[in-house]
């Protein structure tokens, strides 16, 4: 059978060594990317300036200095054996996507040469009509544009050099992630910077940070190829658990198994080469789930970096014969994964904001940033959850270590303290039995990391950055930074004029600052939550509190798509309202069809894979049964095949709801798909066809158990969770 072919196959591996560089990782770090470095190498000097000029100011690249670019950079890519250049840009299908052009050009006598031009660089005309647009692009309108992204360096990746490019429609509509999230975190510089003005009129730029860890699991690519439903759908949708899991976290930061280290090696090895700073590798909680995380940077490189990450991950488990599941949840009864996202804001004079500090102007500062991103998350609670939704991620929210659905926001006894004494303008004694002064304007002293970690929160503050832990493992982080960013530049805005406002009446400064400050953490005490977000107890709470609890994908986006939002998207340049429609109606078809896929995939292994295996051992005990019968007395007969009786009831009844299970479940499917609406369909799916999975599930597990281990076609929980 295919199960144990795959199995032996799967036994057999030995670890396959690593293709790693030679020498310390700092000497070819960054060698595949056109960095900093290899700009002042191969480019002018008026180039040069230029490019830093785009990079770090926003300004627009002349023309004519644009082809010296290109020609710099055709040249530094054919010294790393390049023979090709594509725009690689982020679509709406979440993945990345590039077209490849050949650098030649052919000339007189049969021979070619290599040209790279400035118009190739700067701007490409891919064809836009098979990506999703949510009705912006008609099929038969094939033009849109991809424009040079010059704050991400460009790489080499297969003898290709890589140009990350923003992707727009021959209209001007924004048809990737990238966009988008360009102008929010531009907003949020702008609006961070006004503020830090208060505090330090040398401050003129904020960049948001981002540092993202990123879990997945690994599993033998001949137990994958062995599994259709991993290799469709990217998860097990059957699967009883094993008998040894996770229970005894024997797991967790364990010796990493022989043939895994020897993927990490080099996997890591291609991230440096790229310049990706991948800096940490370790077991996660599941067996065969792993975690990599890089040194945070500038939020927009990081975004494309974790592109890239999750690209050379999968390539390089090609080699090392694994398949790297980046599902959030890909078994059931074990710990998903997730993408956690560690976000701060950095000032161009080298002050993390949110960093405390230990003095009343620093912590004002500090007490500004945060109370104004508990404020914008309690106002947009719905928008932050509907950003990291998705079928897959619903499978993972509020189970198995995973944070809950419910946004609630950690940030530890001491600064809950310290807001709480903020509010009532009191005395205290607190961090280490130093006593300071709370009156205005005073601040007391916050030290770093004067609190515990909350793993249960979905938005928790961890000394210096916020960590965002509900976001996805495959989830293309610009989704959920873009309304984060931009919630955040929208609160500092209305935060600015309200303290301007009372500074105009002649109140002091610190004592605007102050009062805004106060009546905002009023407001948004109620997201505060420092307790196990895990519990039933918080969900009861934060119904008290009025909070939201959104478990399903199609509800989270209804929910937050409000005129508000949309006001709050058009109002700061991001996105219009016929392009947020649009996103909308890709959302809900994309969840439709993922939900759609994984119904068809349950329904073709139970119909096709499951049944007439349970039918044939069935049939093995009824003739077990009638061969008992005709040696044995009637009595004994009674007494010796009572189990195998019990049995067959089991197996018969367990076929039965199946078989039903999965009519009523395509018939549902069938109704869904008569509905125009996204929307409609969406809540169809979620409503009419979902909740068939569990019970469908439920009677195929048990299958598992009462089917003679031989005849089982797929490969079970304890053979898929343990690399040998």
């Amino acid at each position: 059978m295919l199960r144990f072919k795959a199995l032996e196959i799967a036994s057999a591996r030995q670890p396959v060594p690593a293709h790693t560089p030679p020498g310390k990782i700092s000497e070819y770090f960054g060698s595949l990317t056109f960095s900093d470095s290899a700009m002042r190498e191969y480019l002018t000097s008026e180039a040069y300036r230029q490019v830093m000029a785009a990079i770090n100011e926003g300004k627009k690249i002349d023309r004519r200095i644009a082809d010296q670019i290109a020609a710099s950079m055709k040249a530094w890519a054919i010294s790393k054996n390049a023979t090709h250049y594509t725009h690689w840009f982020h679509p709406l299908t979440g993945a990345t996507a590039e077209k490849h052009d050949a650098f030649i050009n052919p000339v007189a006598g049969g021979k070619a040469i290599e040209n790279f031009h400035g118009n190739e660089l700067m701007q490409q005309e891919p064809d836009a009509s098979s990506f999703p647009s949510g009705g912006i692009r008609n099929t038969f309108e094939a033009r849109g544009y991809t424009a040079w992204d010059p704050a991400s360096p460009a790489f080499i990746l297969d003898s290709t050099l890589c140009i990350p490019t923003i992707f727009v429609s021959y209209t001007g509509e924004a048809l990737d992630f990238k966009t988008p999230m360009l102008k929010a975190l531009h907003a949020v510089d702008k609006a961070a910077a006004e503020v830090c003005r208060y505090f330090d009129k040398n401050v003129n730029k904020v960049t948001a940070t981002l540092g993202i860890e990123q879990e997945y699991f690994l599993v033998d690519k001949a137990l994958y190829h062995a599994r259709p439903d991993l290799m469709l759908t990217r998860r097990t949708v059957f699967g009883h658990a094993s008998a040894k899991d996770q229970q005894l976290s024997d797991h967790y930061f364990g010796t990493i198994p022989a043939r895994v280290m020897e993927y990490m090696k080099e996997f890591e090895a291609e991230c440096h080469k790229l310049g990706i700073p991948i800096k940490t590798r370790h077991n996660e909680v599941a067996p065969s789930q792993f975690e990599c995380a890089p040194v945070h940077e500038d939020a927009n490189l990081a975004v494309d970096h974790n592109q890239l990450l999750m690209h050379v991950m999968k390539r390089v488990g090609d080699r090392h014969n694994f398949a790297v599941l980046l599902h959030e949840k890909p078994y059931a009864g074990v710990n998903g994964s997730g993408k956690h996202n560690n976000w701060s804001l950095i000032t161009n004079t080298g002050v993390n904001l949110l960093s405390p500090g230990n003095d009343s102007k620093t912590n004002l500062r500090f007490l500004t940033f945060l109370i104004n991103i508990l404020k914008a998350v309690h106002d947009n609670a719905d928008l932050i959850r509907a950003s990291i939704a998705s079928a897959d991620n619903d499978h993972r929210l509020g189970a198995h270590e995973a944070p809950p659905a419910i946004m609630s926001v950690f940030i530890g006894t001491e600064l809950t303290k310290a807001l709480s004494e903020l509010e009532k303008q009191e005395k205290n004694v607190i961090h280490n039995g130093r006593e300071m002064n709370l009156n205005i304007p005073k601040i007391p002293e916050i030290l770093l990391d004067n609190t515990d970690r909350n793993r249960t929160s979905p938005f928790a503050f961890t000394g210096n950055k916020f960590e965002f832990r509900a976001v996805g493992s495959s989830l293309i982080c610009a989704k959920a930074m873009t309304p984060l960013n931009l919630i955040l530049a929208n609160q500092l805005k209305d935060f600015k004029q309200e303290v301007d406002a009372l500074m105009a009446q002649k109140i002091r400064r610190e004592d605007a600052l102050l009062q805004v400050l106060r009546r905002y953490a009023i407001e948004s005490a109620n997201i505060l939550f420092e307790g196990n977000s895990y519990g039933e107890q918080w969900i009861e709470e934060a119904g008290k509190r009025g909070l939201s609890n959104i478990t399903s994908t199609p509800q989270a986006l209804i929910k937050s798509f409000t005129p508000q939002m949309i006001a709050m998207y058009e109002k700061h340049g991001i996105l219009s309202r016929r392009e947020l429609e649009a996103r909308q109606e890709i959302k809900m078809r994309k969840y439709t069809m993922q939900i759609q896929i994984e119904s068809r995939v349950m329904g073709d292994l139970a119909t096709n894979h499951i049944i007439p295996v349970a039918i044939q051992y069935q049939n093995v005990l009824i003739e077990n049964v009638k061969g008992l019968q005709d040696v044995l007395d009637n009595k004994t007969f009674v007494k010796l095949s009572k189990n195998q009786l019990q049995s067959i009831r089991e197996i018969s009844e367990h076929i039965g709801e199946i078989k039903e299970k999965v009519l009523l479940m395509t018939e549902a499917r069938k109704q869904a798909n008569t509905i125009d609406d996204a929307a409609g369909q969406a809540l169809a799916y979620n409503r009419d066809v979902l909740p068939f999975f569990a019970t469908i599930r439920y009677h195929v597990d048990k299958l598992e158990l009462l089917v003679d281990d031989k005849l089982w076609p797929l490969p079970k929980y304890r053979e898929l969770l343990f690399i040998k």
